[in-house]
């Protein structure tokens, strides 16, 4: 979890590699209304984001076997609505993760988002907080170490 630009998707799917586990990209289950809001610069609000988060907790529940789910999921709500999850909270400077989001191309999230995005931001209590100015491999090592994970790939 973190916000947009934090490396959930990047962290994740490396993770899933790594673990052989499944990797779920949240982004990838937003209705097209959310992804229009968002790319026009409207943040989402509650509402708009129930439906998303209770597909995802879906997702969640009937999983078998280890499954990666990268989700913004910036407030406590949002985390009740997911369910049982183990939580890697992606942390980082706003400046740090303003300047990633303005150099890629090929997402709907616009930077402008961010502040509100970091306004929204409940931090998790219990959750295995990372720097975001780690790479994605040593993000993924502290992962695998923090919750005991076997690495089937090299």
């Amino acid at each position: 979890m973190g916000v947009s630009g934090s490396g959930k998707s990047t962290v994740g799917r490396l993770l899933a590699r790594k673990t052989g586990g499944r990797f779920v990209d949240g982004d990838d289950h937003h209705p097209p209304a959310n992804i229009r809001k968002m790319s026009a610069g409207i943040s989402l609000d509650d509402q708009d984001r129930r439906g998303w988060l209770e597909k995802l907790a879906s997702i969640i529940r009937d999983a078998d076997g280890l499954t990666i789910v990268a989700c913004s999921a910036l407030k406590e709500r949002y985390r009740e609505i997911l369910g049982e999850a183990e939580l890697v909270f992606l942390d980082g400077s706003p400046a740090l993760i303003r300047e990633r989001l303005e150099s890629r191309s090929d997402h709907f999230m616009p930077s402008n988002l961010l502040r509100s995005q970091f306004e929204d931001l409940e931090r998790p209590a219990g959750a295995l907080t990372l720097d975001v100015a780690l790479s994605p491999p040593e993000l993924v090592r502290q992962i695998i170490e923090g919750f005991g994970l076997e690495e089937v790939t090299r």
